[in-house]
């Protein structure tokens, strides 16, 4: 990586533009970056920092710090541009910081986002091409062509001497931190971290298993109780080595044990089923001999009871057979019941009737009633007619009647129509002026809505604008006083600074000890060193009048930026109350100036109230359109009503003249019809009634001698079948009659005796009761009770049994269980005796592990090796061939090896810690280290040619001759085709190295002067 030009605005010190030309200083190979304190020559490396990528190193980068230069003036934007080449590649970097700038519009500031441009240069065209303006594509594109981190650029190109000097006299740990950035040994930190997690999961899953077996035969101990083996459980922890072991030692015993136990209780088993199988049949044998003897004793009681019963059977068998013979007269008992009931119906209805009839008719017969009856039914029939008549003769009537109600009604509704459409042309006219009316108001209502929210906007602009405009005061007000007052705090600062420089040397002096180097001319003889002043200030005077400065400026820039945010607000609340130009109207009485806060006061008050007035009035368009409506369909209605009604009244008329023709004619027919009653409908009902009581006197007659006819029948059949069946008389046979549940009763009983009679006898019968009747009384009790024993013990047996079986079962599978489990510990425990191995070896905690050194410690001891090994090649030219850096991997004390760093003096031939080396030793140590580690980290970072270095710093401490073999040291980088800037204030430098960058500070900022050649060394 070479850098070819630097341009640099507004940052850090440099308030202007600033170029640096690397091309020209690095022709030279070595030059100088000089310049007073505090003008900005490390600002120049973090420049070049920050264009690759994008931040400043250490606390500069600090949240709160700013990169833009307090002398940029207002517009001009913090930038850093570089032009390198990188691989082949000739880049041009262009990166500007987020910072606050003027708004583009009104007053006041706004932030700018950050920015970076990538171009790369075109040698066949020879233009540069944009490739990219993404902060993350830029970023990442240029770490992996530099292939370093942001770190390790600052500790290998930017070589901070102070650093290295404290590499040199730290302990192991403080260089395993520094080391371990640059080399990035992350990843050999997480192979231990990784190892030692591997190792806890595994030894977790051991334990886990271990754990697992244990309750396994814990379980195995409850499942082989009452067992020998049950006394002696198994004694062990989770992780003990020999577990597994003892486990299925213990489980074949337990199931050795189960086995024999199961083998006896089947024996038993057997036994006790064989004594409870003798036992079932002497029980049965007794059930049986019991129940023949109790059914023999019970067949001889039944007999007994039988023969008790013997003549009520006879009786009911009596009874049943004088039932069945009359079975045969009770046909003719039902007929003659019928018939005596028939006749006594028939009797009461002629009796009834006869009442009805007039006293000369009441013993006529029904030949001369049925005479009768047709006589008065033909004078009925002459009565239809007129009976018609008289029915039309009503309908006319009530049609007539309804024609005059209707006409009544229709005289009402062509008066109450002819007055309403009177009034109609007066009524239309209001209706429609007040529709007309309502829908003006609603456009009125509109145009002045779009009106009074401008007004209403444009009053609380106004009443913005008063307040804004008194808070602008205020604030020109405190900004006048923020000003002077940062003024005089500048002036302090300036003033104690310009005594503290006066005195500057004064101040070195004091910091001065005999025999020690200066570090400004690098003498160690210190002859006339100057005396303090009595207005000398110290260096925390001078921080604290700056700090007084940096809060008086930083106090003058918030109330510059609060008033300009006043102002645009004031102006935009003014611009807010100025009305467009046809926003004023008649009404408003408000002039295009600026109106005050009372003039749009009243004129919101103004459009309010007509605005509210108009709006009253458009809520009635709705209600008086739907008036009109209304209006114009009563209209329509009224005339078609007076058109229906007049039509009506001369149909009317026609119908009521062809009404009275007809009516004319039935009053003639009706008086013939009427006679001597009433009415036609009168006649007809009395002959009606007549006809219907000679009707039903004719018929109870007829029906009264047909029952007498058929009860004299029924008598004479009775009769007879009472004598067939045996019987004296007909009530004796009636008398024998039973009804059907009664003799169902008898034949039941009848039959119940008979069948117990036979069973009895079958009973009696059989030929192993009666031989049983002859034996001694059964005793079923003793059988059961030595049954019941016998099968007690069965199932104790059985249950002994199952236990067995179960326990053997138990313990077979749980012992199934522990081999499985033991058979899958295998590996894992391999696994972890491996592991557990490799973490301890890579945590240096391992006794195969001598020296304790981490896997980490371990890569970084060779890393440091071979920085090491490169810095001696620049140290021995340095020294003139005495000292040499040496790796040493020994422990001091209980500490861990490996990061040990030791010089070997040639002259004493002795190996001593490079924390004993002098102040000019030490510088020119740390260079050599410095520019090792550059050379190694180069070498790691994968080869990438680092053309430019910078050494900030140290070369005070050297005495002339040192110095000369350091320069030629750096000189010699030119063989390997490398540029070196050394960063430093010391005046011998700027003698012996031509090529000069010099950094100028002045009041308005700092700038870069390029010097070569005599002018440098003249200079």
């Amino acid at each position: 990586m070479r850098l070819h030009r630097l341009e640099i605005t507004a940052f850090g010190p440099f308030g202007t533009t600033q170029t640096v030309d690397f091309d020209t200083l690095s022709s030279a190979g070595l030059f100088l970056l000089h310049g007073p304190t505090g003008a900005g020559k490390t600002s120049v490396l973090d420049a070049v920092c920050f264009a690759l990528y994008g931040s400043v190193p250490g606390v500069r980068q600090s949240p709160g710090a700013s990169l833009r230069s307090d002398h940029a003036p207002v517009g001009t934007y913090t930038e850093v541009l570089l032009e390198l080449t990188v691989g082949e590649r000739r880049l041009e970097i262009t990166r500007r910081p987020a910072q606050q700038r003027p708004k583009k519009r009104g007053g006041g500031f706004t932030t700018e986002k950050a920015q970076t441009w990538l171009r790369q240069y075109d040698p066949a065209t020879g233009e540069w091409a944009g490739l990219s303006r993404s902060h993350q594509e830029i970023g990442e594109e240029i770490t992996q062509l530099v292939g370093m981190s942001r770190e390790q650029f600052c500790q290998v190109v930017l070589l901070p001497q102070g650093d290295f000097a404290k590499f040199l006299r730290a302990d192991a740990e403080a260089r395993g931190k520094l080391l371990g950035r640059l080399f990035d040994t992350r990843r050999f930190a997480a192979v231990e971290e990784r190892l030692a997690d591997l190792r806890r999961a595994a030894e977790q899953q051991v334990r886990d298993g271990d754990e697992r077996l244990l309750t396994l035969a814990h379980r195995m101990t409850q499942a082989a109780g009452g067992l020998d083996a049950a006394r002696t459980p198994v004694e062990g922890r989770p992780g003990d080595p020999g577990l597994a072991d003892a486990v299925l030692t213990w489980a074949a015993v337990a199931r050795t044990e189960a086995r024999e136990a199961l083998d006896i209780a089947g024996v038993r088993f057997a036994a006790a089923e064989h004594g409870q199988a003798a036992a079932r049949e002497v029980l049965d044998a007794e059930k049986e001999l019991a129940d023949r003897q109790a059914r023999h004793a019970d067949a001889l009681r039944r007999r007994e009871q039988l023969t008790a019963r013997a003549p009520e059977r006879d009786r009911h068998q009596a009874a049943l057979d004088r039932s069945l013979k009359a079975e045969r007269v009770a046909p003719a008992l039902g007929l003659r019941t019928d018939a005596e009931r028939e006749h006594a119906t028939a009797h009461a209805a002629r009796a009834r009737s006869r009442a009805l009839l007039p006293p000369a008719l009441a013993d006529e017969g029904a030949e001369h009633l049925s005479a009768l009856e047709h006589r008065l039914r033909g004078e009925l029939g002459g009565l239809d007619a007129a009976r018609r008549a008289e029915r039309r003769a009503a309908a006319l009537a009530e049609e007539r009647a309804a024609l005059a109600r209707e006409a009544r009604a229709d005289e009402d509704a062509l008066q109450d129509a002819a007055d309403w459409l009177a009034d109609w042309e007066p009524r239309r006219t209001a209706l429609a002026e007040r529709v007309e009316a309502a829908t003006d108001a609603a456009a009125r209502a509109e145009h002045l809505a779009g009106r009074l929210e401008p007004a209403r906007r444009r009053l609380a602009a106004a009443r913005r604008r008063d307040a804004l405009e008194r808070d602008t005061a205020a604030a020109e007000a405190r900004l006048t006083d923020a000003r002077e007052h940062r003024n005089t705090a500048h002036e302090t600062w300036l003033d104690v600074k310009s005594r503290r420089l006066r005195g500057i040397a004064a101040e070195l002096a004091a910091t001065l000890t005999e025999g020690d180097a200066c570090q400004v001319c690098g003498s160690t003889a210190h002859p006339a060193p100057a005396r303090t002043t009595a207005d000398h200030v110290d260096r925390a005077t001078e921080d604290a009048a700056y700090a007084a400065y940096t809060r008086a400026d930083e106090a003058r820039t918030a109330v510059e930026r609060e008033l300009a945010v006043t102002r645009e607000a004031w102006s935009a609340a003014r611009a807010e109350v100025l009305p467009a130009a046809d926003d004023a109207g008649p009404t408003t009485g408000v002039t295009a100036a600026d109106p005050t806060v009372g003039e749009l006061a009243r004129e919101v008050e103004e459009l309010t109230r007509l605005h509210g007035a108009a709006h009253a009035l458009a809520g009635q368009t709705h209600g008086a359109r739907e008036a009109l409506a209304r209006a114009e369909r009563e209209y329509e209605e009224r005339v078609s009503a007076q058109r229906e009604a007049e039509r009506r009244v001369a149909a009317r008329t026609s119908r009521r003249e062809a009404l009275e023709g007809e009516q004319a004619t039935l009053d003639e027919e009706l008086v013939r019809g009427r006679g001597a009653f009433g009415s036609v409908a009168e006649h007809a009902t009395r002959l009606e009634r007549q006809i219907a009581v000679l009707v039903e006197a004719a018929a109870t007659v007829r029906t009264a001698e047909l029952a007498a006819q058929r009860l004299k029948e029924a008598d004479d059949r009775l009769a007879d079948a009472a004598y067939r069946a045996g019987f004296a008389t007909p009530a004796e046979a009636r008398d024998a009659l039973v009804g059907e549940a009664e003799r169902r009763g008898l034949q039941q009983r009848v039959d119940a005796w008979q069948a117990e009679a036979a069973a009895v006898a079958d009973r009696l019968a059989e030929p192993g009761t009666a031989a049983a009747a002859a034996l001694p009384p059964a005793d079923p009790a003793a059988a059961a009770a030595a049954h019941t024993a016998a099968e007690r013990a069965l199932r104790q047996s059985a249950s002994d049994l199952a236990a067995a079986r179960e326990r053997a079962t138990g313990l077979t599978g749980l012992s199934r269980q522990a081999g499985t489990e033991v058979r899958r510990l295998g590996p894992l425990r391999e696994e972890y005796d491996r592991v557990a191995r490799l973490a301890a070896l890579t945590a240096g905690t391992s006794a195969e592990n001598e020296r304790r050194m981490r896997l980490e410690s371990y890569v970084l001891a060779a890393r440091l090796e071979q920085v090491a090994a490169a810095a001696t090649a620049r140290l021995q030219r340095m020294s003139s061939g005495r000292y040499t850096l040496v790796h040493s991997d020994a422990r001091s004390g209980g500490k861990r090896a490996g990061l040990g760093l030791h010089v070997v003096d040639a002259w004493t031939g002795n190996e001593r810690d490079t924390a004993t080396l002098s102040g000019g030793e030490t510088f020119f140590a740390s260079l050599a280290l410095a520019l090792g580690l550059a050379d190694v980290v180069t070498d790691e970072a994968g080869g990438v040619r680092l053309d430019t270095l910078f050494i900030d710093e140290g070369f005070g401490s050297l005495d002339e001759q040192t110095l000369d073999e350091v320069l030629d040291v750096l000189d010699s980088l030119r063989e390997r085709d490398r540029s070196v800037g050394i960063v430093s204030h010391v005046g011998d430098l700027r003698r012996r190295i031509p090529a000069q960058l010099e950094v100028v500070k002045a009041r308005h900022g700092s700038a870069v002067r390029l010097r070569t050649g005599g002018d440098a060394l003249s200079g």
